[in-house]
């Protein structure tokens, strides 16, 4: 099956299970931003300097790809896709984020001002995944406020993931 199968050459696309929706969905709008942000990550990685920031990433893109996946379900399907998801965002996604947070804040003590981007190649990479993390988050909310389902899990997923790669980019000016 090629790429290009020419069904969004009007403006549509194909939610998971089929159903279809205008580009500029508000659903599309949120899982495409969870897309950026998926690849901004993939630079981050590329030039990170330490495992545990590569290691770390590498995890999360996993799971970014499970949350855009659960954001490009119907509110109609969302219980036959939780019945069928293999890898949901849970409880346990945050805390693997939870902790790193705590790695973070005790070797570089926490946040302490704003810093500006492009101190260095990986500290702006960090801060644009940052960024593009946000308005992620606020693609989320949108969705969720023009009647999308969206379980509270995701939104804290990517609050905190946000945080973290703040830290992540102070961690690359020690």
């Amino acid at each position: 099956m090629s790429i290009a199968t020419k069904r969004g050459d009007q403006g549509t696309t194909s939610l998971v299970f089929g159903r279809r929706v205008a580009k500029d969905h508000p659903r599309v709008a949120a899982y495409g931003s969870v897309d950026e942000l998926n690849s901004a990550l993939g630079l981050c990685r590329a030039h990170a300097q330490g495992s545990r920031a590569r290691e770390f990433i590498l995890a999360t893109q996993h799971e970014l790809i499970s949350l855009m996946a659960e954001l490009a379900v119907d509110n109609s399907d969302q219980d036959r896709y939780l019945d069928k998801a293999k890898h949901p965002i849970t409880e346990d996604n945050l805390a693997r984020i939870d902790e790193m947070v705590a790695l973070l804040e005790a070797q570089t003590g926490g946040f302490e001002g704003w810093i500006l981007p492009g101190e260095n190649l990986v500290q702006a990479f960090f801060d644009q995944a940052r960024t593009t993390c946000r308005r992620a988050e606020r693609m989320v909310v949108t969705l969720q406020s023009k009647g999308g389902v969206v379980r509270p899990v995701l939104l804290q997923y990517l609050n905190r993931l946000a945080d973290t790669l703040w830290l992540l980019g102070r961690e690359c000016l020690t």
